[in-house]
């Protein structure tokens, strides 16, 4: 079990009471980082990230090993939210399906007292907007060295340096385009607390740097995304609320002047995963909230973990 570290009435009103502290604590992370294309945050609304992709244990490294993952994961939203928070009155209808490939070793070397690994992201897609669709590779996500430090039995920190590759299917007429078009880069922090009753808080907080979009001269705006996870073990059982927190921290810029269009967007829902010996499975939904200039929709999550 300690391979799948990566990831009662009483027990369920800890669980509650717990839901206000771990919205502080997630708000204190905040601070810390601190026409439909005009309401777009972002460029065509969206970010290299999804948001809300990691959840149980996101801030404790495994052992040294290869560890394969799969999400599975259905993105749906009808709705387009203007700077102050209100539904745009125009035909908005958008669908992402995807599988995405995550491949991750951990060496059994050490580099500042942190155990030493790599990871490479590959994303299958299949997007539909209004009458238009596209399906192909996405873009491509790596991180060069993950640095895992377990500094007591109850905390684990992560940090990493990912990029986007800009490889993903994109056309500048395609409004149903997969890839970006842009270089993104993000550093990344992530903890994980867990008591010693199985009380877990953790998160995923990065900062994406993105650069210029060559066909288009647009350059988005910098990201603080922030995956949460506050739950509950109970052997080998996870219950919890997860989401993300998503603020612009920089204007858009648009052949380089500043045309403003930061988004926001705060996401929650029920997460539960299930392990298995050398494996484990994980399911979520997220529902999106106070969200401004970007979709308002919903996710859907499975994800699926094989140690060796």
């Amino acid at each position: 079990m300690q391979k799948i570290i990566f990831w009662g009435n009483a027990y369920a009103q800890k669980l509650l009471k717990s839901i206000k502290a771990g919205s502080s604590f997630i708000l204190v992370l905040a601070m810390i980082f601190c026409s439909i294309h005009s309401v777009f945050a972002a460029e065509n609304g969206g970010s290299a990230y999804l948001g809300g992709n990691e959840d149980f244990m996101s801030g404790a490294l495994p052992g040294p090993g290869f560890y394969p993952i799969v999400y599975a994961f259905h993105y749906t939203a009808d709705e387009l939210m203007d700077s102050n928070g209100d539904k745009v009155p125009v035909d908005f209808d958008l669908d992402v399906t995807g599988t995405t490939f995550r491949f991750i070793y951990v060496s059994d070397m050490t580099l500042f007292g942190a155990s030493v690994g790599w990871h490479a992201i590959i994303p299958v897609l299949d997007t539909e907007f209004n009458d238009a669709s596209t399906t192909g590779l996405g873009d491509i996500e790596v991180s060069a060295m993950i640095l895992g430090w377990h500094l007591s039995k109850n905390f684990h920190l992560i940090g990493a340096l990912d990029i986007w590759l800009p490889v993903g299917e994109y056309s500048v007429d395609d409004p149903a385009k997969i890839g970006r078009n842009y270089w993104t880069v993000a550093p990344v922090i992530a903890p994980t607390y867990i008591s010693n009753t199985g009380f877990e808080i953790s998160a995923k907080l990065q900062y994406l740097i993105n650069f210029e979009n060559s066909d288009t001269d647009y350059t988005t705006g910098h990201e603080f995304i922030c995956d949460y996870t506050v739950g509950q073990h109970f052997g080998r059982w996870m219950f919890g609320l997860n989401g993300m927190l998503y603020l612009q921290s920089t204007d858009d810029e648009d052949s380089g002047d500043d045309i403003g269009n930061k988004g926001k967007a705060f996401s929650i829902g029920p997460a539960i995963q299930y392990n298995y010996k050398n494996m484990f499975f994980n399911a979520k939904v997220q529902f999106d909230t106070n969200v401004e200039n970007r979709p308002k929709g919903e996710k859907f999550w499975f994800k699926f973990m094989y140690a060796f």
